[in-house]
């Protein structure tokens, strides 16, 4: 489990053909500070595990699957990527409740910086997931613990203060470039528990 506060942008180093998926490896140097074979790192709120790591390096085995699903297979060596590793039990919960699991994708329509150095991005929103995002609900954007500020039929705006924009790889970011987006997984058990509920009074009757 992660919170999506961002730990540090790394780079990508190298993309490998690896079979039928990728070795991908990522410059870093905080979340190697206690790696070991088998930890979790979020990248662009991706949970990957680390296969192999040195003094400045990891990398990770991205199967089709999660290249199809996620962002990551857009993109190229050099690209700046969020980093995070899990949530400890003795960790403060800065952010919100983030799996790393994502559920889909979506473009960035427009950027557009504020009078106060913030920023207002407007992205598209997915039919798929697009149910689970409300006006002042949380919302991993790449990784990002951020909160919608706006919510319309077809797309949602967040709010990025100037920190957030310097330490994460918002600022690299454009017009049309695709996110991974994870919506919170409280609205899902709320719907969930909605749904059963519902069924159980229709069987009752």
């Amino acid at each position: 489990m992660f919170t999506g506060i961002i730990e540090e942008v790394g780079e990508i180093r190298s993309i490998i053909p690896s079979g039928s998926g990728l070795r991908l490896t990522f410059s870093a140097q905080r979340v190697l500070d206690d790696v070991e074979l088998g930890s979790s790192i979020a990248v662009n709120g991706c949970c990957l595990t680390v296969v192999d790591f040195g003094i400045d390096w990891w990398a990770s085995d991205a199967v089709p699957e999660t290249m199809d699903k996620t962002g990551l297979g857009t993109l190229a060596d050099g690209d700046h990527v969020n980093l995070e590793r899990p949530l400890r039990a003795s960790d403060r919960l800065g952010g919100h409740i983030v799996q790393g699991h994502i559920d889909g994708t979506t473009n960035i329509q427009s950027i557009y910086k504020q009078d106060d150095d913030s920023y207002r991005f407007t992205f598209a929103l997915d039919s798929d997931w697009g149910k689970y995002v409300c006006l002042k609900g949380s919302i991993a954007i790449d990784g990002i613990s951020l909160t919608v500020a706006k919510v319309r039929t077809d797309s949602f705006e967040i709010a990025v203060i100037p920190h957030t924009w310097s330490v994460t790889n918002l600022s690299q970011r454009t017009t049309g470039n695709l996110v991974n987006v994870e919506v919170d997984i409280l609205a899902k058990y709320v719907e969930r528990q909605l749904s059963v509920n519902e069924s159980n009074k229709l069987e009752v009757r």
